[in-house]
């Protein structure tokens, strides 16, 4: 059963190594995500599940000891599901939303359960996340999720997706939604107006939905902003 939730944002400018000189800018955020982090490990899970976002077409499970790197920025930075640097346990690296997930373990030190990750993809229908949400749930008698996503790119004129006049309203909802552990706010999110506006935390946290579905938790909403013109979103669910 689903126990603790934290909701944070993915980007790679997260990582202080990658944002470089614009590194104070997310100092907010991350001091939140840092917050987050510790309801989860206050919970006591006996099993961590790191959820984000993914380029691959549906979902794919990543081993505790997988690899990630933020190479592919100009740094020289490796991470790993479970702990700081090593070798992965397999093949596949872990895509960047669930990298940043790692170092944000790797910074805080978790050690308190195992963990897993989770790639879901962003065209993943709602309730095949939900599914998902269910069979994570049902894993362990304490489940704990981290869930990796951002809310719209679209929310200034400089923003990724450019400004769109829907994407603060719909922020708005999603920062309501994850604060107050509204399950049916969330698995009610409109799919494709979220790929319009680029959200790429919508099939993650409608896995969370799903893994709340019969846990009866209380929301907190640590962090709002959109640097960059993109949404970020910090809560936890405990």
């Amino acid at each position: 059963m689903l126990v603790a939730a934290a909701v944070c944002p993915c980007p790679p400018l997260l990582v202080p190594e990658v944002a470089a000189g614009a590194a104070s800018e997310l100092d907010a955020a991350r001091a939140a995500c840092t917050d987050a982090l510790g309801v989860l490990a206050a919970a006591r899970p006996d099993r961590l599940v790191v959820v984000g976002p993914s380029q691959s077409g549906g979902v794919e499970v990543y081993p505790e000891g997988t690899a990630g790197s933020f190479r592919g920025f100009g740094v020289d930075l490796d991470v790993r599901l479970g702990g700081a640097g090593g070798d992965s346990a397999g093949a596949r690296e872990l895509p960047y939303a669930l990298a940043v997930g790692a170092w944000l373990l790797g910074r805080t030190g978790w050690s308190d359960a195992p963990i897993e990750g989770l790639g879901v993809a962003e065209p993943l229908e709602a309730e095949r996340c939900i599914e998902e949400g269910r069979d994570i749930a049902a894993r362990a008698e304490r489940v704990a999720l981290l869930v990796m996503g951002d809310a719209s790119a679209c929310r200034t004129l400089k923003a990724p997706g450019y400004l769109d006049e829907r994407a603060a309203p719909f922020d708005a909802e999603a920062a309501r939604a994850l604060g107050a552990a509204d399950v049916e706010a969330l698995r009610a999110l409109d799919t494709e107006l979220a790929r319009e506006l680029k959200v790429s935390g919508r099939a993650p946290w409608q896995v969370l939905a799903g893994a709340a579905e019969h846990a009866v938790l209380e929301g907190a909403l640590l962090y709002e902003g959109a640097p960059y013109g993109v949404g970020y979103i910090v809560a936890t669910w405990s």
